[in-house]
């Protein structure tokens, strides 16, 4: 899962005037989880999954979204998908604001952002057929294609690679590879725009994941399809994205092209991430490895760090990190960065304050 996409995508900052506007646009969205107790229920607190999100995605490219577990990627997938509601901020699908979008309202909507789920044994009836499956959106929005159902169903079963002969098998008869590809097929029914994809291949065995990274990536070039993929592993990401979002806590830390990323990380917090990628050469074998560990955990959602939320585990924080929460901002075209002290590129905090943070080098 090494190789790269051959086609590149306009990144911001370097977009003409000709280009297209963002298909998704998301500006400030939040997603607290209240904590209730007692009696009464009264809140004592909230869970700030999300805490404030601006990013756009244009026509035809790839957004991933990476970040450790708990950093808030796929409440922010469910919030884009309308499938949680905001607690603030703004969401603009093709220019219209779908923010609080009604169940009614939003149906129409349904037929252009679809979801793959991360776990393709749970979301998935066992109870119903493949076919009825995968007619589900046809039904509940009210189309009949051309040709009748049964037939649309049989023919987005061997876009996805499986045998149209299965229509009447129940998911239990699959293997978890295959049925990734079924939940794909019920998404793209209705010719969606935009498909995120929460975590598409990590419930998936190793040798099961670069097919089906594959076909998304193959479905994309065949259907012009705008992804979001959301996902935890690096070399899944970079095989797929045009850009790459980097989360921490609730908040987007980094956001670039694939290769500026890959090639020249700018947050800590990235250059971390990227160290801890395994190298399969041999040659390296016993060679002092450059991985950095990070210290400590991410810290509870619910009562965030002051400043910088990175600043208790990065080895170059210093006292304004721990009182002024960096912006994200872009330090080179089409490359932004919330983060004072940022790698390659020259610090946007005064100088001559002595580090706070701890790091260690295998």
């Amino acid at each position: 899962m090494s190789e790269t996409k051959d086609h590149e995508v306009t990144i911001p900052g370097q977009a003409s005037a000709a280009s297209a506007e963002p298909l998704l646009k998301v500006s400030g969205l939040v997603k607290h989880f209240p904590i209730k107790k007692g009696m009464l229920q009264r809140q004592v607190g909230a869970v700030k999954a999300v805490d404030g999100l601006d990013f756009d995605v244009r026509p035809g490219e790839t957004l991933g979204v990476v970040g450790e577990s708990g950093c808030g990627k796929s409440t922010m997938g469910r919030l884009i998908t309308r499938l949680l509601e905001p607690s603030g901020g703004r969401i603009e699908f093709q220019g219209e604001d779908i923010t609080h979008l009604g169940v009614a309202a939003m149906r129409p909507m349904r037929r252009d952002v679809q979801m793959i789920f991360q776990d393709p044994y749970s979301s998935l009836n066992p109870r119903h057929t493949v076919g009825t499956i995968v007619s589900a959106p046809f039904r509940l929005q009210g189309v009949t294609p051309d040709g009748g159902i049964k037939k649309e169903v049989q023919r987005l079963l061997e876009l996805v690679g499986l045998n149209p002969e299965h229509y009447n098998r129940y998911p239990h008869e699959f293997s978890g590879g295959q049925r990734q590809r079924i939940g794909i097929a019920r998404a793209l029914a209705l010719k969606p725009k935009l498909v995120v994809a929460d975590e598409p291949v990590s419930a998936l065995d190793v040798s099961i994941q670069a097919q089906v990274v594959n076909l998304l990536d193959d479905l994309q070039d065949e259907l012009g399809l705008t992804y979001v993929i959301i996902a935890h592993d690096l070399s899944v990401i970079r095989h797929v994205s045009d850009r790459i979002a980097v989360m921490y806590l609730g908040k987007i830390v980094e956001l670039a092209d694939r290769k500026d990323l890959y090639e020249a990380p700018m947050h800590p917090y990235t250059k971390a991430l990227l160290s801890a990628v395994p190298v399969p050469d041999p040659r390296r074998r016993g060679v002092k490895s450059e991985r950095i560990l990070l210290t400590g955990d991410v810290p509870s959602p619910i009562s965030p760090p002051p400043g910088c939320r990175f600043h208790t585990r990065c080895w170059k924080a210093t006292e304004i990190c721990k009182t002024q929460e960096p912006p994200l901002v872009a330090l080179k075209t089409g490359h932004q960065v919330a983060c004072h002290h940022p790698e390659n590129a020259p610090d946007q905090a005064p100088t001559g304050q002595e580090s706070t943070g701890d790091v260690g080098k295998e």
